[in-house]
């Protein structure tokens, strides 16, 4: 299938790995040229020497929680790229799973500025090409825990219920100007964050990390129907799509990548 999005810019943050990773892959082959951001160098650099070898890919090292890097990074796009049509961010932590009583402001502030601020600052940064040019695509990444919170994950899921607002939101102002926005909402999918999660599973209960997933699918999923963590391609897929000509009439959706472990229709 032909997206129509040949020679688009994308810039996808938290691109270094996951779910960035796999949607600059399949936005590369469909010929979008690629700005991947994130705070790392190495992993950073890698990814886009692989995209480089099906397509085009520069790489942009920000930390999304600091404007003056944003604005950096938006300047850095911008002149090697001079507009930008399509945003997806996939950067995110899970943020502190201490009980509600412990946890400290700062690990709301800390949580909420990466999964939640990230999204704003860089909708700021773009949406202005966007504008220019008359057509845009964002998709930002939200959760299941955004509408089935975990008590174990407060911060986070606080922060990806804002997520859902803000698509909302930014897709009812900027519509008239040709801009898209919608949201997708993964659930346990293999990552390098929901590896750490599992490793630290692993250790507390003295587990191998499959029997982590195992006990942890059984435990605190347990309407995820397909019993095995989802892929990033999977949740790519789905991004690609909402970043193709073919999503012209999806306006302010959400779209769930959870194997069904969300349990309501809500």
């Amino acid at each position: 299938m032909d997206f129509g999005i040949k020679d688009k810019v994308a810039v996808i943050s938290g691109g270094d790995s996951g779910m960035g990773r796999a949607t600059a892959k399949l936005l590369a082959a469909e010929g979008v040229k690629i700005a991947l951001i994130d705070k790392t160098n190495d992993e950073l650099n890698t990814t886009a020497a692989e995209i480089n070898k099906i397509g085009e890919a520069i790489s942009v090292t920000a930390d999304l929680t600091n404007l003056e890097a944003v604005e950096a990074a938006k300047q850095q796009i911008l002149e090697h790229y001079g507009t930008v049509h399509i945003l997806v961010n996939c950067a995110g932590i899970t943020g502190s799973t201490k009980e509600f009583l412990s946890l400290t402001d700062e690990d709301w502030y800390e949580t909420i500025d990466v999964d939640f601020m990230s999204a704003v600052r860089l909708c700021r940064a773009f949406i202005p090409s966007m504008q220019k040019e008359g057509w845009g695509r964002i998709v930002l990444i939200g959760s299941e825990d955004a509408v089935q919170p975990y008590t174990d994950e407060m911060p986070y899921c606080a922060a990806k219920a804002g997520i859902l607002n803000l698509t909302k939101n930014l897709s009812k102002a900027f519509a008239k100007d040709g801009i898209l926005i919608n949201s997708v909402s993964p659930a346990y999918i293999a990552t390098p964050m929901t590896d750490a999660m599992m490793e630290k599973r692993a250790k507390e209960k003295g587990m191998s990390f499959d029997e982590a997933i195992e006990t942890f699918l059984d435990e605190k999923r347990p309407h995820l129907e397909l019993r095995r963590r989802g892929k990033a391609q999977e949740v790519a897929a789905v991004i690609a799509f909402l970043c193709s000509q073919h999503s012209s009439f999806v306006v302010g959706a959400n779209y769930r990548v959870d194997g069904g472990s969300v349990a309501t229709v809500g």
